[in-house]
């Protein structure tokens, strides 16, 4: 898993704090101190995991002593009805980390989930799918952890990662030419600019000012076409804006290299898993 540990233990223990606060008024008044027990999750659905790691984290956390057996992996495709993994330690422990562990375990899947479902409609072509920064605050290690386990590819992490030139900062700057040019004076030699265009127009002076990448917002799947064949391999081509599964096979026959979707991270279903108790 390649996630940064005491992140992990951070957003764990602040949903802890968040969830059990000064007591579990249930679970502590009606469960005894030394009471063991084991609990199973369980897929409700068909669909891949991801984030089961994080998932144990949360009851060892709680309990450094916890057991699991662990009978799925990330990425694996999961069935309705498969034990993903069985859980064993004080009972408090399994009652109290429960909903933290659900919350993220569903969470991730539901990402990765997403993300599989894109790229396999787009398999064949010459097109990746990508995330964007359209994530929830505190969990975009997590979520964009999910898109690689999903076989998607990560766009930048934060705003350091690559100078990326929208609408906005393209008409506040004075325009493509000048922007991308005032940049390159002031930009470190290990930094990409990547640069969003509205028409063909904009993809030719951005193919002139040579960014690194071109988006292509909101295009037809026309003008992608055009675009790929005036572009001709100068710049990579991102298609991106409003691309539904609908219309993502017909987007990637475009030919353009990537294809970037907030909804795999903004937008997901929570893929159902459960955790019973074993009576």
């Amino acid at each position: 898993m390649m996630l940064n540990k005491f992140y992990v233990d951070k957003l764990i223990e602040t949903a802890l704090l968040e969830d059990i606060n000064y007591l579990d008024a249930a679970t502590d008044w009606l469960i005894e101190e030394n009471q063991q027990g084991e609990a199973q999750f369980i897929a409700k659905d068909d669909g891949v995991l991801c984030g089961l790691e994080v998932a144990l984290r949360v009851f060892e956390l709680i309990q450094p002593d916890f057991k699991a057996e662990v009978f799925k992996a990330d990425g694996d495709r999961l069935s309705k009805g498969d034990i993903i993994a069985k859980v064993s330690g004080n009972t408090k422990t399994i009652l109290k980390g429960e909903r933290t562990a659900l919350n993220l375990i569903q969470h991730m899947s539901g990402v990765a989930t997403a993300t599989r479902k894109a790229v396999d409609i787009v398999e064949g072509t010459n097109a990746s799918i990508a995330d964007t920064r359209k994530t929830l605050p505190g969990l975009r290690p997590l979520e964009k952890y999910a898109v690689t386990v999903g076989g998607g590819r990560n766009h930048r992490y934060n705003l350091s990662d690559c100078a990326m030139l929208k609408d906005n900062h393209v008409d506040a700057g004075g325009g493509i030419t000048k922007a991308v040019a005032k940049l390159k004076e002031k930009l470190g030699h290990t930094v990409k600019i990547e640069l969003e265009v509205r028409n063909l127009d904009e993809l030719r002076e951005a193919l002139a000012a040579q960014v690194d990448i071109i988006m292509l917002d909101n295009m037809s799947c026309e003008d992608m076409k055009e675009a790929v064949k005036i572009t001709d391999g100068r710049a990579k081509l991102e298609a991106s804006g409003g691309i539904t599964d609908k219309t993502l096979r017909a987007v990637a026959e475009t030919g353009v290299d990537i294809i970037s979707m907030g909804a795999i991270t903004h937008s997901v279903k929570a893929f159902d898993i459960s955790l019973k108790i074993i009576k």
